[in-house]
Protein backbone atom coordinates (compact mmCIF):
# COMPACT_ATOMS: atom_id res chain seq x y z
CA UNK A 1 0.00 0.00 0.00
CA UNK A 2 3.21 2.32 0.85
CA UNK A 3 4.50 1.30 -2.66
CA UNK A 4 1.10 2.02 -4.15
CA UNK A 5 0.56 5.71 -2.60
CA UNK A 6 4.11 6.36 -3.99
CA UNK A 7 2.48 6.00 -7.45
CA UNK A 8 -0.61 7.85 -6.82
CA UNK A 9 1.51 10.87 -5.51
CA UNK A 10 3.44 10.62 -8.69
CA UNK A 11 0.35 10.05 -11.19
CA UNK A 12 -1.31 12.47 -9.32
CA UNK A 13 0.67 15.37 -10.74
CA UNK A 14 0.43 14.15 -14.51
CA UNK A 15 -2.83 16.35 -15.16
CA UNK A 16 -1.46 19.52 -13.94
CA UNK A 17 1.48 19.10 -15.51
CA UNK A 18 -0.21 17.64 -18.94
CA UNK A 19 -2.80 21.16 -18.63
CA UNK A 20 0.58 23.20 -18.71
CA UNK A 21 2.13 21.70 -21.83
CA UNK A 22 -0.83 21.17 -23.91
CA UNK A 23 -1.35 25.19 -23.42
CA UNK A 24 1.47 25.90 -25.81
CA UNK A 25 1.98 22.44 -27.44
CA UNK A 26 -0.11 20.18 -29.83
CA UNK A 27 -2.04 17.44 -27.11
CA UNK A 28 -1.16 14.52 -29.21
CA UNK A 29 2.33 15.79 -30.05
CA UNK A 30 2.49 15.93 -25.71
CA UNK A 31 0.73 12.30 -25.46
CA UNK A 32 2.82 10.62 -27.67
CA UNK A 33 6.12 11.89 -26.79
CA UNK A 34 6.24 11.72 -23.61
CA UNK A 35 6.12 7.87 -24.39
CA UNK A 36 9.12 8.49 -26.93
CA UNK A 37 11.19 10.31 -24.43
CA UNK A 38 10.25 7.51 -21.50
CA UNK A 39 10.80 4.67 -24.43
CA UNK A 40 15.04 6.23 -24.66
CA UNK A 41 14.78 6.01 -20.91
CA UNK A 42 13.86 2.34 -20.91
CA UNK A 43 16.25 1.10 -23.28
CA UNK A 44 19.48 2.85 -20.97
CA UNK A 45 18.03 0.88 -18.21
CA UNK A 46 17.35 -2.38 -19.95
CA UNK A 47 20.70 -2.32 -21.93
CA UNK A 48 22.24 -1.16 -17.72
CA UNK A 49 20.29 -4.30 -16.19
CA UNK A 50 21.25 -6.72 -19.37
CA UNK A 51 17.45 -7.69 -19.03
CA UNK A 52 16.78 -10.50 -21.17
CA UNK A 53 14.13 -10.60 -24.28
CA UNK A 54 10.36 -11.40 -22.74
CA UNK A 55 9.20 -14.78 -23.56
CA UNK A 56 6.48 -15.50 -25.99
CA UNK A 57 3.96 -15.48 -23.75
CA UNK A 58 4.90 -12.36 -22.20
CA UNK A 59 4.18 -10.48 -25.14
CA UNK A 60 0.65 -10.43 -25.85
CA UNK A 61 0.23 -8.67 -21.88
CA UNK A 62 2.70 -6.28 -22.90
CA UNK A 63 1.29 -5.61 -25.94
CA UNK A 64 -1.94 -4.83 -23.89
CA UNK A 65 -0.20 -3.23 -21.34
CA UNK A 66 1.39 -0.96 -23.93
CA UNK A 67 -2.08 0.05 -25.80
CA UNK A 68 -3.38 1.17 -22.24
CA UNK A 69 -1.04 3.11 -20.68
CA UNK A 70 1.81 4.07 -22.97
CA UNK A 71 -0.92 4.82 -26.18
CA UNK A 72 -4.49 5.31 -24.70
CA UNK A 73 -4.25 6.89 -21.69
CA UNK A 74 -2.16 9.48 -22.37
CA UNK A 75 -3.66 10.14 -25.30
CA UNK A 76 -7.57 10.33 -24.24
CA UNK A 77 -6.13 12.62 -21.37
CA UNK A 78 -4.29 15.13 -23.16
CA UNK A 79 -6.67 15.91 -25.69
CA UNK A 80 -9.26 16.02 -22.44
CA UNK A 81 -6.61 18.88 -20.73
CA UNK A 82 -6.52 21.16 -23.91
CA UNK A 83 -10.73 21.94 -23.25
CA UNK A 84 -11.36 21.38 -19.20
CA UNK A 85 -9.19 22.20 -16.27
CA UNK A 86 -7.15 19.79 -14.75
CA UNK A 87 -9.05 19.93 -11.18
CA UNK A 88 -12.44 18.58 -13.70
CA UNK A 89 -10.02 15.65 -15.04
CA UNK A 90 -9.04 14.41 -11.85
CA UNK A 91 -12.51 13.92 -10.53
CA UNK A 92 -13.17 12.10 -13.68
CA UNK A 93 -10.47 9.74 -13.43
CA UNK A 94 -11.79 8.99 -9.72
CA UNK A 95 -13.47 6.11 -11.02
CA UNK A 96 -10.04 4.49 -12.16
CA UNK A 97 -9.96 2.26 -9.19
CA UNK A 98 -13.60 0.76 -9.85
CA UNK A 99 -12.74 0.32 -13.18
CA UNK A 100 -8.68 -1.30 -12.50
CA UNK A 101 -10.57 -3.67 -10.23
CA UNK A 102 -13.21 -4.92 -13.18
CA UNK A 103 -10.16 -5.39 -15.24
CA UNK A 104 -8.63 -7.57 -12.40
CA UNK A 105 -12.06 -9.79 -11.89
CA UNK A 106 -12.71 -10.38 -15.18
CA UNK A 107 -9.33 -10.91 -16.74
CA UNK A 108 -7.49 -12.64 -13.62
CA UNK A 109 -10.28 -14.03 -11.33
CA UNK A 110 -9.53 -11.82 -8.73
CA UNK A 111 -12.92 -12.40 -6.52
CA UNK A 112 -13.04 -9.28 -4.07
CA UNK A 113 -16.09 -9.71 -1.55
CA UNK A 114 -19.49 -7.64 -1.91
CA UNK A 115 -18.31 -5.31 0.79
CA UNK A 116 -15.25 -4.63 -1.48
CA UNK A 117 -17.56 -3.69 -4.19
CA UNK A 118 -19.93 -1.71 -1.88
CA UNK A 119 -16.87 0.43 -0.40
CA UNK A 120 -15.32 0.75 -4.62
CA UNK A 121 -19.14 1.73 -5.92
CA UNK A 122 -19.39 3.98 -2.97
CA UNK A 123 -15.67 5.67 -3.34
CA UNK A 124 -16.56 6.15 -7.17
CA UNK A 125 -19.68 7.20 -6.87
CA UNK A 126 -18.92 10.23 -4.96
CA UNK A 127 -16.38 11.38 -7.61
CA UNK A 128 -18.51 11.18 -10.19
CA UNK A 129 -21.40 13.07 -7.95
CA UNK A 130 -18.75 15.88 -7.00
CA UNK A 131 -17.97 15.43 -11.11
CA UNK A 132 -21.29 16.60 -12.01
CA UNK A 133 -21.68 19.14 -9.03
CA UNK A 134 -18.76 20.65 -10.60
CA UNK A 135 -20.04 20.90 -14.10
CA UNK A 136 -23.58 22.35 -13.37
CA UNK A 137 -25.26 19.09 -13.54
CA UNK A 138 -23.78 17.38 -16.27
CA UNK A 139 -21.00 15.95 -18.02
CA UNK A 140 -18.76 17.92 -20.57
CA UNK A 141 -17.74 16.90 -23.70
CA UNK A 142 -14.17 16.26 -23.25
CA UNK A 143 -15.72 14.30 -20.21
CA UNK A 144 -15.92 11.46 -23.37
CA UNK A 145 -11.86 11.33 -23.58
CA UNK A 146 -11.66 11.00 -20.24
CA UNK A 147 -13.78 8.36 -19.43
CA UNK A 148 -12.09 6.37 -22.64
CA UNK A 149 -8.41 7.21 -20.92
CA UNK A 150 -10.25 5.29 -17.84
CA UNK A 151 -10.73 2.14 -19.44
CA UNK A 152 -7.66 2.43 -20.97
CA UNK A 153 -5.63 3.07 -18.07
CA UNK A 154 -7.19 0.30 -16.08
CA UNK A 155 -6.57 -1.98 -18.57
CA UNK A 156 -2.99 -1.63 -18.82
CA UNK A 157 -3.17 -1.52 -15.36
CA UNK A 158 -4.45 -4.73 -14.52
CA UNK A 159 -2.55 -6.26 -17.21
CA UNK A 160 0.70 -4.78 -16.31
CA UNK A 161 0.11 -5.37 -12.46
CA UNK A 162 -0.51 -8.77 -13.22
CA UNK A 163 2.67 -9.54 -15.49
CA UNK A 164 4.78 -7.51 -13.05
CA UNK A 165 4.73 -10.96 -10.85
CA UNK A 166 6.87 -12.84 -13.02
CA UNK A 167 8.88 -9.91 -14.78
CA UNK A 168 9.24 -7.35 -11.86
CA UNK A 169 7.73 -3.32 -12.69
CA UNK A 170 10.45 -1.90 -13.88
CA UNK A 171 10.68 -5.01 -16.93
CA UNK A 172 7.38 -4.30 -17.55
CA UNK A 173 7.02 -0.91 -18.02
CA UNK A 174 10.43 -0.65 -19.98
CA UNK A 175 9.06 -3.38 -22.42
CA UNK A 176 5.75 -1.97 -23.07
CA UNK A 177 7.16 1.73 -23.56
CA UNK A 178 9.82 -0.01 -26.46
CA UNK A 179 7.26 -2.33 -28.63
CA UNK A 180 5.41 0.79 -28.84
CA UNK A 181 8.48 3.65 -30.17
CA UNK A 182 8.81 2.41 -33.49
CA UNK A 183 5.09 3.21 -34.34
CA UNK A 184 5.45 6.32 -32.01
CA UNK A 185 8.78 7.77 -32.96
CA UNK A 186 7.73 8.46 -36.41
CA UNK A 187 4.62 10.25 -36.10
CA UNK A 188 5.34 11.89 -32.81
CA UNK A 189 8.20 13.92 -35.67
CA UNK A 190 5.54 14.36 -37.76
CA UNK A 191 3.41 16.31 -35.36
CA UNK A 192 6.73 17.93 -33.77
CA UNK A 193 7.38 19.24 -37.54
CA UNK A 194 3.79 20.06 -38.76
CA UNK A 195 2.26 21.80 -35.38
CA UNK A 196 6.21 23.44 -34.31
CA UNK A 197 7.61 22.97 -31.24
CA UNK A 198 8.19 26.51 -30.21
CA UNK A 199 7.22 27.05 -26.24
CA UNK A 200 8.02 28.38 -23.17
CA UNK A 201 10.25 26.45 -20.42
CA UNK A 202 7.08 25.89 -18.56
CA UNK A 203 5.32 24.20 -20.92
CA UNK A 204 8.65 21.97 -21.50
CA UNK A 205 8.72 21.48 -17.88
CA UNK A 206 5.56 19.52 -17.94
CA UNK A 207 6.28 17.65 -20.83
CA UNK A 208 9.47 16.80 -18.94
CA UNK A 209 7.30 15.55 -15.61
CA UNK A 210 4.69 13.59 -18.01
CA UNK A 211 7.89 11.85 -19.65
CA UNK A 212 10.02 11.47 -17.33
CA UNK A 213 7.72 10.87 -14.08
CA UNK A 214 4.15 9.68 -15.04
CA UNK A 215 5.27 8.05 -17.92
CA UNK A 216 8.66 5.91 -16.42
CA UNK A 217 9.28 6.46 -12.99
CA UNK A 218 5.89 6.30 -11.18
CA UNK A 219 5.50 3.01 -12.70
CA UNK A 220 8.30 1.25 -10.94
CA UNK A 221 6.40 2.11 -7.52
CA UNK A 222 2.82 0.99 -8.96
CA UNK A 223 3.03 -1.91 -10.65
CA UNK A 224 5.15 -3.26 -7.50
CA UNK A 225 2.18 -2.27 -5.47
CA UNK A 226 -0.11 -4.07 -7.34
CA UNK A 227 2.16 -7.08 -8.12
CA UNK A 228 2.37 -7.77 -4.00
CA UNK A 229 -0.85 -6.65 -2.90
CA UNK A 230 -3.07 -7.18 -5.31
CA UNK A 231 -4.78 -5.51 -8.39
CA UNK A 232 -7.99 -4.55 -6.82
CA UNK A 233 -7.02 -3.50 -3.33
CA UNK A 234 -4.34 -1.75 -4.29
CA UNK A 235 -6.40 0.16 -7.06
CA UNK A 236 -8.03 1.44 -4.28
CA UNK A 237 -5.15 3.77 -3.25
CA UNK A 238 -6.20 5.49 -6.61
CA UNK A 239 -9.35 7.17 -4.93
CA UNK A 240 -6.83 9.76 -3.30
CA UNK A 241 -5.69 10.46 -6.58
CA UNK A 242 -8.28 13.01 -8.02
CA UNK A 243 -8.03 14.89 -4.66
CA UNK A 244 -3.78 14.96 -4.40
CA UNK A 245 -4.52 15.96 -8.25
CA UNK A 246 -6.48 18.63 -7.32
CA UNK A 247 -3.67 20.10 -4.47
CA UNK A 248 -1.42 20.01 -7.24
CA UNK A 249 -3.59 21.93 -9.49
CA UNK A 250 -4.32 24.44 -7.03
CA UNK A 251 -0.64 24.74 -6.54
CA UNK A 252 0.99 24.69 -10.12
CA UNK A 253 -2.09 26.23 -12.00
CA UNK A 254 -3.70 28.26 -9.59
CA UNK A 255 -6.86 26.46 -9.80
CA UNK A 256 -9.48 26.99 -7.19
CA UNK A 257 -9.53 24.99 -3.97
CA UNK A 258 -12.20 25.10 -1.92
CA UNK A 259 -14.82 23.36 1.05
CA UNK A 260 -16.35 21.05 -1.20
CA UNK A 261 -13.12 19.44 -2.34
CA UNK A 262 -11.90 19.29 1.33
CA UNK A 263 -15.10 17.61 2.50
CA UNK A 264 -15.17 15.09 -0.92
CA UNK A 265 -11.47 14.51 -0.08
CA UNK A 266 -12.22 13.28 3.67
CA UNK A 267 -14.86 11.30 2.26
CA UNK A 268 -13.46 9.18 -0.05
CA UNK A 269 -10.15 8.94 2.32
CA UNK A 270 -12.35 6.82 4.61
CA UNK A 271 -13.73 4.83 1.79
CA UNK A 272 -10.31 3.98 1.01
CA UNK A 273 -9.62 3.27 4.56
CA UNK A 274 -13.02 0.96 4.66
CA UNK A 275 -11.95 -0.98 1.26
CA UNK A 276 -8.79 -2.40 3.32
CA UNK A 277 -10.57 -3.85 5.54
CA UNK A 278 -13.12 -6.25 3.33
CA UNK A 279 -11.79 -9.48 1.74
CA UNK A 280 -10.36 -10.20 -1.50
CA UNK A 281 -9.72 -13.66 -2.68
CA UNK A 282 -6.62 -13.89 -5.09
Amino acid sequence: MALGLVGVMIFSLTLPFTRMAVAELNPVFVALGRAVVAAFCSGLLLWIQRAKLPQRAEFKPLLITSLGVVVGFPLFSSVAMAYVPASHGAIVLGILPLATALFAALRFNEKPSTGFWVMAVLGSGLVIVFALMQGGGSFQFADLALFIAVIAAAMGYAEGGRLSQSMGGQQVISWALLLALPVLLPVTIWLGWHYGVQASGRAWAGFAYVSLFSMFIGFFFWYKALAIGGIARVGQVQLLQPFLSLLGAALILGEVLTGREIFFALAVIIVVAMGRRMNIQR
